[in-house]
């Protein structure tokens, strides 16, 4: 039987690029974004099918589940790749934009991890991928909204790990430290020969995570290009 893999927060990036590495292994895929008619193009390329929906949402991401698992059964794989930035000196942030912020980077990554754990634990396996940031483990200056709700983001990920990785439900949180390649951005060159990361190459670790053995599983890698600074 054929895998299933869900990637929440689909665009033209890196939920592409892995939408179009895990239709190449042979897995049903499914894409969850708020305007599902921007994934038409992809859908057609790929065979994947789109859902309309806010992760943030608890009836929508109920929905979502539902419909996944009525049309081509449970996921096996389930990436969270959903967030929201928000930039400005604290004494200038709008509030409601900070409280959106931290419900797209974090609340909505509880959302779907609840409801893929009930799946996957009925299951008995699976795997469940939180795209991360630099955000993640170091806060910026004129940053703080995404820094919290990264940093909240990689600690449901290391809750879960601990929780989920004893029952065969392997969680890993992915740290993105430095900018992802935008297609056909010719701004990419200003940065040099493999200056920015590919979103193809991010994709293969997102696979190679999924397919892990669980006698060596990792509960967090960091991606960074070899030019980026530490």
């Amino acid at each position: 039987m054929p895998e299933n893999a869900l990637i929440v927060g689909a665009g033209s990036g890196l939920s592409a690029a892995l939408a179009r590495l895990f239709t190449k292994e042979g897995m049903r895929v499914a894409l969850m974004a708020r305007e599902a008619g921007k994934l038409a193009s992809l859908c057609r390329e790929t065979g994947a099918r789109a859902y309309a929906g806010d992760a943030t949402r608890p009836d929508d991401v109920a929905a979502l589940f539902g419909a996944i698992e009525a049309e081509i059964g449970a996921a096996d794989l389930v990436v969270y790749n959903a967030g929201q930035r928000v930039r400005g000196g604290i004494i200038e942030l709008d509030a409601s934009a900070v409280q959106q912020s931290l419900m797209s980077n974090a609340y909505g990554a509880f959302l779907v991890a609840q409801r893929a754990a009930r799946a996957m634990l009925a299951k008995g396996r699976g795997t469940l991928l939180f795209t991360g940031a630099s955000a993640s483990v170091k806060g910026y200056p004129r940053s703080a909204p995404f820094a919290m709700g990264k940093f909240a983001l990689r600690g449901l990920a290391q809750a879960l790990a601990r929780e989920l990785q004893p029952q065969n439900i392997h969680v890993c949180h992915v740290v993105i430290d430095g900018g992802i390649r935008p297609a056909g951005d010719p701004r990419a060159a200003a940065r040099g020969d493999d200056g920015l990361l590919e979103p193809d190459a991010i994709a293969q670790t997102y696979l190679h995570l999924h397919r892990q053995h669980r006698s060596a599983w990792a509960w967090e890698i960091e991606l960074r290009p070899w030019r980026e600074t530490f």
